[in-house]
C-alpha cells in the first residue's frame, strides 16, 4: 500500500520556515501508530527538521545533494526509487509539499489530520480531487486546537 499521512490548518499550511507550524500534544500519536514497522518516505527538508532517522520503522530520504544513509535510513534520488527500495512494506510519504503533490497521482489513502484554524504559514498541501476519494471522519479531538483524523480512500 502507499498512503501518504499530513497534517494541515484548515488554509491547508503544512509548513513555516521549514518547521511544523504547531505543537498540538497528542498530534502525533496516529503518525507513529500508522508508520510503525512501516517505511516512511520523506524530502530531505523534512527529514533534517526531525534531524534523525525515525525509531522501529524504514526510513528513506529524497535527496539530489545529501546523502543519508544509517541503521534503517537510506536516500533515494526519486519517489518512484524510494518506493522502489521499500520492498513489500506499506509506504507512509511524509512530507513535503512538493513530494505530497509528486505522490498524489499513486496513492491509495491519505491519513489527513485537519487541524481545526488557519495558521500563518509557506509551504501547503497540494489541492487534490476528493471526488477520487471516499472520506470518513475517524475521530475528533476538542483542545486548545481542535483537530480530526480523516481517511481518504481512493474509489
Amino acid at each position: 500500500m502507499i498512503a501518504l499521512i499530513v497534517a494541515f490548518a484548515k488554509n491547508q499550511v503544512i509548513g513555516n520556515n521549514g518547521c511544523i507550524p504547531w505543537k498540538i500534544k497528542g498530534e502525533q500519536k496516529r503518525f507513529k501508530e500508522l508508520t510503525t514497522e512501516n517505511v516512511v518516505i520523506m524530502g530531505r527538508r523534512s527529514y533534517e527538521e526531525i534531524g534523525k532517522p525515525l525509531p522501529n520503522r524504514t526510513t528513506i530520504v529524497i535527496s539530489n545533494t545529501k546523502n543519508f544513509n544509517g541503521e534503517n535510513c537510506f536516500t533515494a534520488k526519486t519517489l518512484k526509487e524510494a518506493i522502489e527500495l521499500a520492498g513489500d512494506k506499506d509506504i507512509y510519504i511524509s512530507g513535503g509539499a512538493k513530494l505530497y503533490e509528486e505522490a498524489l497521482p499513486l496513492v491509495e489513502k491519505m491519513y489527513i489530520t485537519e487541524i481545526d484554524c488557519d495558521i500563518n504559514g509557506d509551504a501547503f498541501f497540494p489541492p487534490f480531487d476528493k471526488e477520487q476519494f471516499i472520506k470518513e471522519i475517524d475521530e475528533r479531538y476538542e483542545g486548545e486546537i481542535p483537530y480530526t483524523y480523516v481517511t481518504y480512500t481512493r474509489k
